[in-house]
């Protein structure tokens, strides 16, 4: 194996858009090998900010149907079609690993760095999927940050959704989209402008 193997790895990183992901997703073992990966992150005073709700089987279908009723209760005015939309979002990929931020109020970790290290947990399972092959999409939509959704879905009052990870095997190639050069990202601080 060469030494850019791995950057490459990173390189050809790119979201499968959850319509495209199909059966069959990853079985109990491999997922959880891919969770394995996707802990092994930051984790400043190591609290595990985060926790893990597994969707898959009929239940993608029942999340998807209290979703259609949950947009109706929010806008009775919803066009059928933003109805059916979210009817469907859960509907496609085979399994959605949920990953939900657990904040501890008052520590001396702050709550943004808690909630990095769950944003970091849903970039890491992105890279173990596709290094297992599959493809994944880490999403959010309102759901993510509705009050009713989080009840229905157990979530204490200190938690809160950090991205659904729509994983299963992707149907396409994954679409390649222009990205920003780090040169034009980067600047250098000198202190006293020397």
């Amino acid at each position: 194996m060469s030494a850019a193997s791995p950057l490459q790895f990173l390189d050809d990183r790119r979201s499968v858009p959850s319509r495209q992901l199909g059966e069959p997703g990853p079985d109990p073992a491999t997922l959880r090998r891919m969770l394995q990966s996707a802990v092994r992150v930051p984790d400043h005073g190591k609290l595990v900010p985060y926790r893990f709700l597994h969707i898959s089987g009929p239940a993608r279908l029942a999340l998807g149907d209290a979703l259609a009723e949950r947009t109706l209760a929010r806008d009775p005015e919803a066009p059928a079609a933003a109805v059916e939309k979210d009817r469907a979002r859960f509907s496609h990929a085979p399994d959605i690993v949920t990953v939900i931020a657990r904040i501890t109020p008052g520590h001396k970790v702050p709550e943004q760095e808690q909630l990095l290290t769950a944003g970091s947990v849903c970039f890491a399972l992105l890279q173990a999927a596709q290094a297992l092959g599959f493809g994944a999409q880490w999403l959010t939509g309102w759901m993510a940050y509705d009050e009713a959704v989080a009840t229905l879905l157990g979530l204490g009052a200190n938690e809160r959704i950090v991205g659904f990870i729509h994983i299963g095997t992707p149907r396409m190639e994954a679409p390649e989209r222009e990205r920003p050069d780090p040169a034009d990202l980067l600047s250098r601080w000198q202190p006293d402008g020397r």
